[in-house]
């Protein structure tokens, strides 16, 4: 019901007033082709044209109508900052409309998808993520000693972390980070890591902001890409926005601007 009474409002302002009237509001046409116009907005946000959704519409657009004419008989409408909000409503309803017909005369076709998906996917290059785990402790030494013991067997990697890793995450999983690409460590964990074969644990301690790591790598792969018909819709919309901000850009950059 709101958005049936928003809509008529802006259908009674904006439909000139001809064909058969359908009713009168204090002298005041209310036209077939308003109430016409209006389902048909109603149908394409998807309503169901019916007799009663009419007679709702009609209803709507009589009690609007009534009410607009009360605010003009009592000078509302000259009022400034009614002035300045119909003028502002005014004005977003022409820009929605601009950038909606730019966008129809401009889709979006499945051919552009493609291209910028390509195009997004060759950026990526070839990419691995890893599997990580790691021991953060405070001081060298002992990060140095945890490292000699694992090496030599006398405790598991997994205890080890469980038993004495600082980081509250992943410490009690036995150091795991699980998968993900070199990047998202700091660039000194970051670039051991890069350095280190499947199945491999640094042969030293790595120092960062956060103290001692002890890392190990279980495994690497590949970081799969998503294909395009998961990451369409998505794809669509963002090349849509950018779309409407060049299209404002220009606009603004060919306007006589003082």
């Amino acid at each position: 019901m709101k958005r049936i009474a928003v809509l008529a409002a802006a259908c009674a302002l904006a439909f000139p007033l001809h064909a058969k009237d359908i009713a009168t509001v204090n002298g005041q046409a209310i036209s077939e082709e308003q109430l016409n116009r209006f389902v048909t907005l109603l149908v394409e946000q998807g309503a169901q044209d019916s007799p009663e959704l009419r007679e709702q519409v009609k209803q709507e657009m009589v009690h609007r109508l009534v009410a607009v004419q009360a605010a003009q008989k009592a000078g509302i409408d000259k009022r400034p900052a009614v002035e300045q909000e119909l003028e502002l409503a005014r004005q977003g309803i022409l820009v929605r409309a601009l950038i909606a017909d730019h966008l129809e005369k401009n889709p979006v076709t499945d051919e552009k998808i493609q291209a910028e998906y390509d195009k997004i996917k060759a950026s990526q290059g070839d990419r691995q993520e890893y599997k990580v785990r790691h021991i953060l402790v405070q001081e060298q030494k002992e990060a140095e000693d945890l490292l000699a013991q694992i090496k030599a067997k006398k405790v598991t990697f997994e205890d080890a972390a469980t038993q004495h890793s600082i980081d509250p995450g992943s410490g009690k999983n036995g150091g795991d980070l699980g998968w993900g690409p070199a990047s998202n460590y700091v660039p000194e964990f970051a670039e051991a890591v890069e350095k280190l074969k499947k199945g491999a644990t640094a042969d030293a301690p790595v120092q960062t902001q956060f103290g001692w790591h002890i890392i190990q790598v279980e495994d690497e792969r590949p970081v799969e890409f998503p294909a395009l018909d998961d990451v369409k819709p998505q794809l669509e919309e963002m090349m849509r926005q950018q779309q409407v901000v060049e299209f404002q850009r220009k606009l603004v950059d060919d306007a006589n601007i003082k």
